[in-house]
């Protein structure tokens, strides 16, 4: 019994130790740098497909907040190709995640207030990922870092 025991606590101290089943970030600025460039790469990517059919979707677009239609639809461009941009390269990230923040918040909360879930999922889910972003910030791997290190 007692030398069960002891072959049980010795397995737990080798478990403590193994990287997979610890609780410790494998590597917090590899994550960071991951998540950043998902995040802003899927940002960016659906920026440019407004960019690129733009009069398609302002032709759809109506107002939401009063801004005017063209306005807003530009603000949407705004935040999602070049904030998204700036996400990928680590340059003022959180700055770049607050205009993400309102177009997402807008979507989801305003503009697709009253539609299913399904159809509101992707701003939910993008508007989702902006709090870690916004979190961990550039991390090591970004301009940010070679910018302003000390």
């Amino acid at each position: 019994m007692v030398q069960t025991l002891q072959t049980l606590l010795k397995k737990t101290n080798t478990m403590k130790n193994n990287k997979l089943l610890g609780t410790q970030s494998l590597n917090t600025d590899v994550a960071t740098l991951l998540l950043r460039l998902i995040f802003g790469g899927l940002l960016f990517y659906h920026g440019y497909d407004k960019i690129d059919h733009y009069h398609l979707y302002l032709s759809m677009s109506k107002s939401i907040i009063g801004l005017g239609a063209k306005m807003e639809f530009s603000l949407v461009i705004f935040a999602e190709f070049f904030c998204g941009f700036l996400i990928i390269i680590g340059l003022f990230t959180r700055l770049a995640v607050i205009p993400l923040i309102i177009s997402f918040s807008v979507a989801f909360f305003i503009a697709h207030a009253k539609d299913a879930f399904m159809v509101k999922e992707l701003a939910f889910l993008f508007l989702l990922l902006c709090i870690p972003v916004f979190i961990l910030g550039s991390g090591k791997f970004s301009v940010d870092r070679l910018l302003f290190k000390k």
